[in-house]
């Protein structure tokens, strides 16, 4: 159970999901039905919002907590918030985990199956094995799902429990980041006195919320451009296979636009927000917005086109993008992820990103929001909000596959020592 406590009835299952990114921290608590064979008509885990909280985040950059207490703050008042919205107090949450230099590995595990017939401990000790093989270079664990199974070498194994083999050998893909900035993610949870219930990559995350499951059979590939960071994910055959991250998000374009037009960051954000386009249109060397300057006396205002507000934006975001590429580009799955790219997140509402993104990428692009939930309000049902609204589907274990989420204590003794080693129950 996550609830301490509660006023009113008390749904069957309820969870919390936490997204501290560089812009914001979003809480969602949602009861989920517990039944994995109730799905609704898209296929997902039915789901009914019952809190929301979200506050500007603090002592984050490029996803990197850099201020514990700044963080704890922030994190605490969007948790605060949806608890109160919700009328339940939680005692763990799952988690996002953008930082740390995310790196996707693909490799093949095997192992000997001596009673002669699989079981689940057979199967584990083979992921037991593939995490160790990840993390043998220092790296941390934060995903694991296996993407093919074979049993003496026969392909096409779905569920490999109770049937005979000699052998075993799995197809794995795993998700793993640097130990540091992953153990500063888990101190600001734990001073929030909130257990970890698992770890989920944010560009898996966001592709679950605004993808289909048909989509992801076929071949996709998610981008969402964050505040200081853009991810990216990819499947295949409904298989997650590559994760990536850049240091690089709207932000650094907001920082652009203040430097060029000398104006306070609040301002910076509001222009962009209101003006910001990558569409070349004859309209706008005539259309004039005014601002503020730094510094300058009350009352006083400076004017510039849109047209060159876009010869400020369209560097920034040509770096992030030409960023994007060079991984698509260098990732040796991406023949099987097919033509699709879909688009999210913050920085994906730029006026006419979607026709630029489609022009370097040579891909069709097109622009997604979460999918819709019960009970999402409006404000958070933006493409901002897509890590958390897929967290709370990467919360399910008909959706998440398998993850592997090994005791990380940030502190000898400290709250989280009571996580242990688990396994989500997958096949």
């Amino acid at each position: 159970m996550l609830q301490r406590g509660w006023i009113g009835g008390v749904p069957k299952r309820v969870t919390g999901v936490l997204d501290i990114g560089t812009s914001k921290v979003a809480c969602l608590i949602a009861a989920v039905d517990a039944d994995p064979r109730v799905l609704d008509e898209r296929g997902a885990p039915v789901v009914r919002i019952l809190g929301v909280g979200h506050q500007r985040s603090l002592g984050v950059k490029g996803g990197v907590i850099t201020d514990l207490d700044q963080a704890e703050q922030a994190a605490r008042s969007a948790i605060a918030q949806a608890e109160r919205m919700a009328g339940v107090m939680l005692e763990e949450v799952h988690v996002s985990v953008a930082c740390g230099r995310l790196k996707s590995h693909n490799f093949t595990a095997s192992a000997d199956i001596e009673s002669g017939v699989v079981t689940d401990a057979d199967f584990n000790r083979l992921l037991a094995g593939g995490q160790q093989y990840v993390e043998r270079a220092g790296r941390t664990l934060v995903h694991l799902n296996e993407v093919a199974v074979r049993l003496d070498g026969a392909t096409g194994v779905r569920d490999p429990r109770g049937m005979a083999a000699a052998k075993i050998s799995a197809d794995l893909h795993a998700v793993s980041a640097d130990e540091a900035p992953l153990r500063n993610l888990l101190l600001v949870v734990e001073r929030c006195y909130m257990a970890v219930a698992s770890l989920t990559p944010a560009p898996f995350a966001s592709a679950l919320a605004v993808t289909s499951a048909e989509e992801r059979r076929l071949g996709v590939t998610s981008i969402d451009i964050g505040g200081g960071t853009a991810t990216l994910a990819m499947f295949a055959d409904g298989r997650f296979l590559h994760a990536a991250a850049i240091p690089m998000g709207g932000n650094q374009i907001t920082v652009d636009i203040a430097r060029a037009l000398h104006t306070p960051l609040a301002e910076a954000e509001r222009i962009k927000a209101l003006y910001g386009t990558l569409v070349s249109a004859q309209s706008d060397e005539h259309e004039v917005f005014s601002y503020p300057p730094t510094g300058g006396d009350e009352g006083t205002v400076q004017h510039m086109t849109r047209a060159e507000l876009a010869e400020v934006v369209r560097p920034r975001v040509g770096a992030i993008v030409a960023q994007i590429r060079e991984l698509i580009e260098g990732c040796e799955v991406a023949r099987y992820t097919g033509r699709c790219v879909v688009l999210t997140g913050g920085g994906s509402q730029l006026v006419g990103i979607a026709d630029y993104v489609a022009n370097e990428l040579s891909l069709p692009v097109r622009v997604a929001t979460p999918q819709a939930i019960s009970g999402l309000p409006p404000v958070v049902s933006s493409a901002a909000f897509s890590t958390a609204a897929g967290l709370l589907l990467a919360a399910t274990p008909d959706q998440a596959g398998r993850i592997t989420f090994k005791d990380r204590d940030p502190a000898p003794h400290g709250y989280l020592h009571r996580v242990g080693s688990w396994l989500r129950d997958g096949f």
